[in-house]
């Protein structure tokens, strides 16, 4: 079982929690959100997946800032459609393919483009609340990595509240996802407890149950998580 840390914001912070390892970090590009990132991401270990959250956003910025923080997945908690999805990945492999290019003519390496060994993760939130339609994740499989199942609320994630896992039981697909939506301590056993059974859940998402303030974590929190996975 994967751990994603979500609403990484200060960069002391951000550097304690690598520490502990997680396998993804998120950092949030929205400036609605109060996780908003607008700062410098530390060096990180290249087993640690840099990973954007956009809402809605322009196609090119979500590239732009791909390529500005070297990000490895992206995360989708808009209402994106699938074309949009569709149109992004082709943008990202097309970019990935010319920077791949032009590396073979740029002999220092200081000046090479950076780019990630494999192509850019695809994350695609849906957010569920008493109950939810699965069917309409049908058009998306082709086109996502994985998907995210968080609480719908008034914000578009770090709501800190629990949606009712015993909806995932319908879950009627193979595709791997993450779950997230106000998972803490508190609730620690019903996470385990969901985790033992069988779906396909490759990967915890933890945000505002594990903070101190918006965007800076507590330490101790996450790495009780990272030990009981």
């Amino acid at each position: 079982m994967k751990l994603k840390v979500c609403g990484m914001k200060y960069v002391k912070n951000i550097q304690e929690v690598a520490d502990l390892q997680p396998d993804y970090l998120g950092f949030i590009f929205y400036e609605k959100s109060k996780r908003n990132f607008e700062g410098i991401i530390p060096e990180l270990p290249k087993s640690i997946k840099k990973t954007g959250v956009f809402v809605n956003e322009l196609p090119e910025i979500v590239i732009s800032l791909v390529e500005e923080y070297a990000l490895d997945a992206i995360q989708l908690h808009g209402d994106e459609p699938v074309a949009y999805i569709s149109k992004l990945k082709q943008q990202l492999a097309e970019r990935r393919t010319l920077f791949l290019e032009e590396n073979t003519q740029i002999k220092k390496k200081k000046n090479r483009h950076v780019v990630s060994d494999k192509p850019i993760e695809i994350i695609k939130v849906f957010g569920i609340k008493d109950e939810f339609n699965f069917e309409i994740l049908q058009p998306y499989l082709e086109f996502v990595d994985y998907f995210l199942f968080d609480t719908k609320g008034k914000e578009r994630g770090g709501n800190g509240v629990s949606f009712d896992w015993s909806i995932l039981a319908q879950y009627p697909f193979k595709k791997p996802f993450f779950l997230s939506g106000g998972i803490g301590l508190e609730n620690l056993k019903e996470v385990q407890k969901i985790m033992n059974s069988n779906l396909p859940i490759y990967a915890l998402d933890i945000n505002s149950k594990v903070e101190i303030t918006p965007g800076l974590k507590n330490i101790e929190e996450v790495k009780i998580f990272k030990n009981t996975l």
